[in-house]
């Protein structure tokens, strides 16, 4: 039974998408034993998202006309905790890619590592197993899909950065004579549409269907291969993009090209909440979590119609040690970041071109602006370097929430792990990030 498509396709400045959750329903006789084992498996990475993160997020949606803080989806499939540390010659904060690799393919690497271990041997991830056994296998990214985390369990390179050559691998590298991802939705054109190489046309020369924009995707026949490429780089912030909630809508579609009788593995990455920490941006961060929460109602409907389905979300590690509560005051006010109409990267490229900078912000920012803000607000210059100006614009944010931040890079804090689905139960209790691959991998079994 392929997964219904989004009714919903509006104009929104050019043609865009306005997605939301998956709105379907178990039917009335859906099946009510329960299987034993999962035969599809989805994982869900939320790139960066330490607990405070979650916590922030909770408070960002509270209502407060009632007394009590309302739990968030994510809330009700807690069942666990990772520790997230690399291999010992990297200390103990790890980066995207030797976490990556510990989530994919359960060993501890060095900080780079892209499906590589410390001796920089290749090592299987669970993808490449599920391929191995007949599945369907993909990956819905909001990030380059060549970035450190959809590369991690896909190609075996000793550098994350070498972003071509992980390109190159996933058209090249085979498994039983079959590309290892059937379906490859997020970012990437400046590594796939390259002068010394077009992956596009390759791909599609293998029978690969493929989409350049969100209305084309969702235009594509179910159950094909398919390769969909949004952007340069990474997608546009959930602030800015055409549909704010365009993971959903990736993940939405990338399962109904995956499905089939032998099941399939999914990886669902919400790449920019690490974005967001690395730059201490608290509204891109809560409207990345925004999508991510709108991607689990998503995976919580589809279970429900197919329970021989596990969803486990976990973050590869924390990023910007951000705190809800600074300076001593014991106060958070997410409230003056509920009704922004775009990000401070945004602001800052169009700030410099308003009559009257500070009429602008307030109408970007959805409250009005005090003088010592609007005193800020003036000394923003065509002059200064578009971070600086985002700076501004970030500090004003962090000084009415009353955001807190320790570091622009990762921190090395254990995060939280949540399951639903078939299987969920195995993933309960305070786990090393390799066990959540030694576990998907004793689920999926040997390759006969």
């Amino acid at each position: 039974m392929a997964i219904n498509k989004f009714v919903a396709i509006s104009l929104v400045s050019a043609v865009a998408v306005l997605g939301t959750a998956c709105s379907v329903t178990a039917p009335q006789d859906s099946i009510t034993v329960k299987p034993s084992k999962p035969k599809n498996i989805i994982m869900v990475v939320a790139d960066g998202m330490g607990p405070a993160y979650t916590t922030a997020y909770r408070l960002y949606k509270n209502d407060p006309t009632t007394d009590e803080i309302e739990p968030t989806v994510l809330d009700q499939f807690l069942v666990g905790t990772a520790r997230t540390y690399p291999a010992s010659v990297s200390g103990y904060v790890t980066d995207s890619a030797a976490s990556a690799t510990a989530l994919a393919a359960g060993v501890k690497t060095y900080n780079g590592a892209i499906g590589l271990d410390v001796d920089k041997n290749r090592v299987e991830t669970v993808l490449q197993r599920a391929k191995k056994l007949g599945k369907r296998t993909g990956v819905a990214v909001t990030s380059q899909i060549v970035h450190a985390t959809p590369a991690s369990y896909i190609a075996h390179n000793e550098s994350r950065r070498n972003y071509n050559q992980i390109a190159d691998s996933f058209l090249d590298d085979r498994i039983d004579g079959k590309n290892i991802a059937d379906v490859m939705l997020g970012g990437g054109w400046d590594y796939f549409i390259r002068d010394d190489r077009n992956l596009v046309a390759e791909f599609k020369d293998l029978g690969y269907q493929y989409a350049d924009s969100y209305t084309e995707l969702l235009a594509l026949p179910s159950g094909k291969p398919t390769l969909g490429l949004f952007a340069d780089m990474g997608l546009s912030k959930a602030l800015d993009d055409s549909n704010p909630h365009r993971l959903s809508v990736l993940t939405e579609s990338a399962i109904g090209h995956l499905e089939n009788t032998n099941g399939f593995f999914l990886l669902v990455e919400a790449s920019q909440v690490d974005w967001a920490g690395h730059a201490n941006d608290i509204a891109s961060a809560m409207g990345e979590m925004e999508d991510l929460e709108q991607t689990i109602k998503l995976l919580k409907n589809y279970v429900d119609m197919h329970p021989d389905t596990l969803v486990v979300l976990t973050a590869d590690h924390s990023t910007g040690g951000l705190t809800i509560g600074a300076d001593g005051d014991y106060r958070w006010s997410p409230e003056f970041i509920q009704n922004m109409k775009a990000s401070v990267t945004v602001m800052s490229e169009q700030i410099i071109e308003q009559e009257d900078m500070a009429l602008y912000a307030e109408d970007i920012f959805g409250f009005e602006l005090n003088d010592e803000e609007k005193n800020h607000i003036s000394g923003i210059t065509s002059d200064m370097k578009p971070r600086e100006r985002e700076g501004v614009l970030k500090l004003l944010l962090d000084k009415r929430t009353n955001t807190g931040w320790t570091t622009s890079g990762h921190t090395g804090v254990d995060v939280e792990v949540y399951a639903f689905g078939t299987g969920a139960e195995a993933f309960a209790g305070n786990l090393n990030n390799t066990d959540i691959a030694k576990k998907i991998f004793s689920i999926l079994g040997d390759v006969e």
